[in-house]
Order: C-alpha cells, then structure tokens, then sequence
C-alpha cells in the first residue's frame, strides 16, 4: 500500500500542475476578453466570455493548488489528507476521464484499510526509514 500512496501522491501532484496551468491559462483568456470589452461594438458575449473565463480559471487554480498541497499531505503521511483526499477524489469523480480514474484510484487508497492504517495519526513514520 505504500507503493500505492507514493503513486497517488505523484498523480496528484502532476494533476494539480496541470490544474494551475489551465487556470493560469484560463485567467489570460479571461483578460484578452476583457480587452474586447473596450470596444464599443462588443456585445453581451465578450461579458459573458469574460467573466466565465475568469470564473472557471479561478476555479482550476484553487482546485489544482489543493491537489498539490494534497499530494504534500499524502507524501508526508498527515491524517488531514484523507478527508481533503476523499473530497477532492469526488469532485475529481466528474472530470472525465483523467478526474475520474484519478478520483477512483485516490478513494480506493485513501478508503481502504492499508491506506488508512498508514495515514492513521499514530501512524510510524516511513519517511524514516
């Protein structure tokens, strides 16, 4: 099960990498919208355009630095990762494909009894070893 949680960890922190890029991404799309905005003849979708980019790129950083802090949770075996773990995994759950194999693959180990008894706080600590 310790292969399982490094492996989760590692996935986790790739998944939030992408998740910051897409929503720095996101935020810049949502700029040059707003730079249309300026023009007299833009219309209601460069608004909506706009704060929808600016909405959803928000979003995908808080949620891609959340895997990255998770994924730091995870590698040194805090208890506080398993309910932040079992909430992320079931959001990731709707992000098909990626989120969802992410999402199965992260309850799976956080559920189980390995991964428990692993990130219980009395836990020993394997980065000692």
């Amino acid at each position: 099960m310790e292969q399982h949680l490094r492996v989760f960890a590692l996935l986790s922190r790739l998944w939030g990498w992408l998740g910051l890029v897409t929503g720095t991404s996101l935020l810049l799309l949502g700029c040059g919208a707003l730079v249309l905005l300026f023009d007299p003849a833009a219309g209601v979708a460069a608004r909506v355009t706009a704060v929808l980019f600016g909405v959803l790129g928000v979003v995908a950083l808080v949620v891609g630095g959340l895997h990255v802090r998770l994924s730091r949770q995870v590698s040194d075996r805090r208890p506080r990762a398993v309910p932040v773990g079992v909430t992320l995994g079931v959001v990731d759950l709707l992000v098909p494909p990626f989120g969802t194999a992410l999402g199965a693959y992260g309850l799976w180990v956080l559920l189980s009894a390995g991964g428990r008894r692993l990130l219980a706080p009395d836990a020993p600590d394997a980065r000692a070893h």
